[in-house]
């Protein structure tokens, strides 16, 4: 099987090519080098020529407080470039599987989300991410619309080398202690999706690591476990003020995985330890 892999010099592309050829598949990781996601004819060209059985679109435009202001680059990455990809996926009859957010959601409230609830992103990051998911639906008559949050991967900028960089300068941190949500190591959602995009269980679905937390929570299991000397003071969404709102509530249902087959994935905690060790052998 080729799968071909958008968005290949970021956390969660890197790992879904590395997922893949240890599983024996033939896998095609992209980036901007290789076409411009928002030129139809570039993106159509590369993948007639490819020609993969499978695309797994990870590529986004995810800056969100950035996305505020510049908003016509984030619709034609988001939305055009998704539609342009999806246009090709079906032109060649190949599987399609798009990585969405839990920003579709309007991250109010205290219950998981489930897969089918009301979908009403409140900052124009998510209303991207949100259109290019109806475009994808509207195209194709199968495919696979994954919704992730909180991701942190070897490759690329997150949460975790943000505070291991903190650590080195600081005693003391504020960190917002009112956002709930799953860390998701994208080592571990890497193998699901391999395993999804080899079957025909089409559909939407929400994946991160088990388990949830505060950004604070999750701060200090990072230096509890990095063994980081660094006091962290939780405040609320009102004392850190972005561009771009976040989500309160980022908790998600892992049941339509589980209804489906699918492993859940491993606790966070554990993830993060895995993590940890991944980074010093680097």
């Amino acid at each position: 099987m080729k799968v071909m892999v958008t968005g290949y010099t970021g956390q969660l592309g890197y790992d879904v090519v590395k997922r893949g050829q240890k599983q024996g598949l033939d896998m095609v990781g992209v980036s901007t080098k290789d076409f411009d996601l928002t030129k139809e004819e570039e993106v159509t060209s590369y993948i007639e020529k490819v020609n993969p059985d499978a695309i797994i679109h990870c590529a986004a435009y995810t800056a969100v407080d950035q996305a505020e202001d510049d908003k016509e680059n984030c619709w034609n990455v988001n939305v055009k470039g998704t539609t342009y990809i999806a246009q090709a996926a079906k032109k060649i009859g190949a599987k399609f599987m798009y990585i969405s957010t839990d920003y579709v959601f309007d991250g109010q409230g205290e219950q998981p989300f489930e897969v089918t609830d009301e979908t009403t992103p409140t900052g124009y990051y998510g209303q991207t991410k949100l259109a290019g998911e109806k475009a994808v639906q509207e195209l194709l008559d199968h495919w696979f619309i994954v919704r992730i949050s909180w991701v942190f991967g070897i490759n690329g900028k997150n949460f975790v080398k943000t505070m291991l960089r903190l650590a080195e300068t600081k005693e003391e941190l504020n960190v917002v202690g009112d956002q709930f949500g799953s860390p998701t190591y994208t080592f571990d959602l890497a193998r699901l999706l391999i395993d999804m995009i080899q079957t025909d269980k089409y559909g939407t679905y929400l994946a991160s690591n088990e388990g949830v937390c505060t950004w604070a929570e999750f701060a200090e299991e990072i230096f509890a476990q990095s063994e980081k000397d660094v006091k962290v003071n939780a405040i609320s969404t009102e004392e850190y003020p972005t561009r771009a709102d976040r989500p309160k509530n980022s908790r998600m249902s892992k049941q339509k995985l589980v209804d489906n087959g699918f492993h859940r994935l491993p606790d966070w905690r554990g993830a993060l330890q895995r993590y940890l060790i991944e980074l010093e052998q680097e």
